[in-house]
């Protein structure tokens, strides 16, 4: 249990923790989430997403929203607390530096049976939200098969 005295981690620290989120916006006038691989770089959230939806394209110029949790971390029974993360902000297509592109590791094979072809955004956060569950993951109620 942290004392009084360890700060809580921020919600770039918590987002550095999992690789994977989800970003909302809107396409054609529509609500859509999409999943999207992440690294934090100079105070901005970089995502790396298939090309081939065109979501990137959706997003670029507007205000959108990215989160990501560790709910299945959590829940696996390593005894962490649960916590998620949502950061709303511009997004911009952006062509990462070769050390940005490094950090995210390997790249999918294929998306939707198609090639796996990448596309970057940049988020940078306007507004943050980070909640905290203060419980231990075995505390959480499983469901029976």
């Amino acid at each position: 249990m942290p004392s009084d005295e360890t700060p809580a981690p921020t919600a770039m620290e918590l987002l550095r923790r999992v690789p994977y989120g989800r970003l909302a916006t809107s396409m054609r006038a529509l609500p859509f989430l999409a999943v999207a691989r992440h690294i934090v770089s100079d105070g901005r959230i970089l995502l790396r997403m298939h090309s081939g939806f065109g979501y990137h394209e959706a997003c670029d110029g507007s205000v959108v929203a990215y989160g990501a949790d560790n709910y299945n971390a959590a829940s696996s029974g390593d005894g962490g607390d649960l916590w998620s993360v949502q950061f709303t902000g511009p997004a911009e297509i952006v062509h990462p530096r070769p050390e940005q592109a490094e950090l995210f590791g390997t790249a999918p094979v294929l998306a939707n049976g198609e090639p796996f072809a990448p596309a970057y955004l940049r988020v940078d956060p306007h507004f943050v939200t980070k909640h905290t569950l203060d419980f231990s993951a075995s505390q959480l109620v499983r469901h029976a098969a």
